[in-house]
């Protein structure tokens, strides 16, 4: 690994590698019940069943009637029957546990998979808040894997991905952040010694073959991922803040506009502020997601207590919703 010799800033960990074992867990095995057309745009039975569970049972790991998570499922068209199957396949995959008292069975994530669900809901909900310090100097990852070994190759990119790299050449990758000690191995992992990293500053050339690093990286694209996001969700916020959004209307909306939203990391490097076009709307599409999310929070409680209290000897008060604010403040960070 070859660095420059004088001082980086102290930038934080990225965050991004632990979004990879949250996709994991949102998504199906390969095998996946039919889901309603209404759904279809948001994910698949097993993410929203692990989203219903996890936004409602921290920090205690709270349990939910099988019965009443058919019953949530149901509210977004998923039949009881897929329902039902989704929550078999989950606990047969390790994300879900499950426990029978007197004529109730209910479930909880796992400890494995409430530990990833946490770190990668932290990461979104903390993603854009760091601060934004740039030195000026770039990661570059070289590295030569044989044709032949394709999914070595896809998953190398898959990591650089992951941690915010993006392909300046096809064996170029880039990325204004440092490289920490923990991705250096992870890299040197897959990479099985064919890898280089180097920490540089662009020359500008004076010429047209002149390219920009900031070109790996389809910024009109992502602007208008986040500009579609604001126009989906901002009408809602009026509403929200009138209180005019209640019951399964309100679960709905905090799982499809979390859902939106944690795609983002993924998708947004973090790009240093000074490298980006003016009036990047990243700040805003943070703003109508925490104003949606967590101003949804107490109305989407209290309508999954309702719900798990039909189908269990009373109310719970461990089920209650987790904000943004709070997984920002580390509220819930060790579940049980």
């Amino acid at each position: 690994m070859l660095h420059r010799g004088t001082a980086v800033f102290d930038v934080p960990e990225q965050t991004l590698a632990n979004l990879s074992h949250l996709e994991e867990i949102f998504s199906g095995d390969g095998d996946e019940p039919t889901r309603s057309r209404r759904w279809q745009a948001g994910g698949s039975p097993a993410g929203l069943a692990v989203t219903l569970i996890a936004d409602y049972t921290y920090p205690v790991r709270a349990r939910l009637p099988a019965a009443a998570i058919v019953a949530l499922l149901g509210e977004f068209d998923v039949a009881e029957g897929a329902a039902r199957t989704t929550i078999s396949r989950l606990a047969r995959r390790g994300v879900l546990e499950g426990c029978r008292r007197g004529r109730y069975s209910s479930y909880r994530l796992t400890r494995e998979a409430a530990a990833d669900v946490w770190s990668g809901g932290a990461s979104i909900a903390t993603f854009t808040t760091q601060p934004d310090l740039w030195d000026g100097w770039w990661t570059l990852v070289a590295f030569s894997v044989p044709e032949r070994e394709s999914a070595r190759r896809r998953a190398l990119r898959t990591a650089l991905r992951w941690r915010g790299f993006a392909p300046l050449y096809d064996a170029v990758w880039a990325s204004p952040h440092p490289l920490t000690a923990r991705g250096q191995v992870e890299l040197a992992d897959l990479a099985l010694g064919s890898m280089s990293v180097f920490r540089a500053r662009q020359v500008n050339l004076e010429t047209d073959a002149n390219r920009n690093p900031v070109a790996a990286w389809d910024l009109p694209g992502i602007a208008e991922q986040y500009e579609a996001f604001v126009r989906r969700w901002s009408g809602w916020v009026p509403r929200v803040s009138a209180d005019a959004v209640t019951g399964a209307d309100a679960v709905r909306a905090r799982t499809e506009v979390m859902s939106a939203y944690r795609h983002f990391p993924v998708l947004d490097p973090l790009l240093p502020v000074e490298l980006l076009p003016a009036d990047w709307p990243r700040a805003r599409a943070r703003e109508v997601c925490v104003a949606v999310y967590d101003g949804l929070a107490h109305p989407a409680q209290e309508h999954v207590r309702s719900v798990a209290a039909r189908f269990a000897d009373g109310p719970d008060p461990d089920i209650r919703a987790h904000t943004i604010a709070g997984m920002s403040a580390g509220i819930g960070h060790s579940p049980g």
